[in-house]
């Protein structure tokens, strides 16, 4: 997640909620000299720019949502889909100008990487929880992990 966050303070817009948030902090004046000297110093590709922090981060909510499931109508979801629900769904509302953005064809293949990558290569052992059940603070990462794509929307 730090590196999404490097890439969006540095190399995306001033206007993501994250980047007014830093420069109500640091002043305007100081992050702009010092995303010009990280631009200069170290120059990313489209692809690095525009579709690693959402890949980054379908990565991170993966981790944390699969070790839970949602109890609905007697049956068991897993929430190990809804990142992939999610990314797909945001997406095809970008594809349709429901919401701010661009559909990339290029942001679902890197989200579906990642998706994989957190579902099968980084295994665990551990019996999934109902996640209504479990202690405060694992739901607060959890949840905590799908807020942080909040700080990445673009102000208008």
């Amino acid at each position: 997640m730090l590196i999404s966050l490097l890439i969006y303070l540095f190399y995306r817009t001033s206007k993501t909620v994250i980047n007014e948030i830093i420069i109500r902090v640091i002043s305007l004046d100081v992050y702009t000299n010092l995303k010009l000297s990280i631009i200069e110093a170290m120059p990313l590709n489209d692809v690095a720019i525009y579709s690693l922090p959402e890949g980054l981060w379908i990565l991170c909510i993966t981790l944390t949502s699969r070790p839970y499931y949602i109890r609905f109508k007697n049956r068991n979801f897993d929430c190990v889909f809804i990142p992939i629900i999610f990314c797909l769904s945001l997406e095809l509302f970008q594809l349709f100008g429901l919401t701010n953005g661009r559909f990339d064809l290029m942001d679902i293949g890197i989200s579906i990487i990642f998706w994989i990558l957190g579902c099968y290569i980084f295994t665990d052992r551990l019996e999934k929880q109902e996640i209504f059940s479990v202690p405060i603070s694992k739901k607060i990462v959890c949840l905590g992990s799908y807020f942080i794509v909040y700080l990445a929307h673009v102000l208008k």
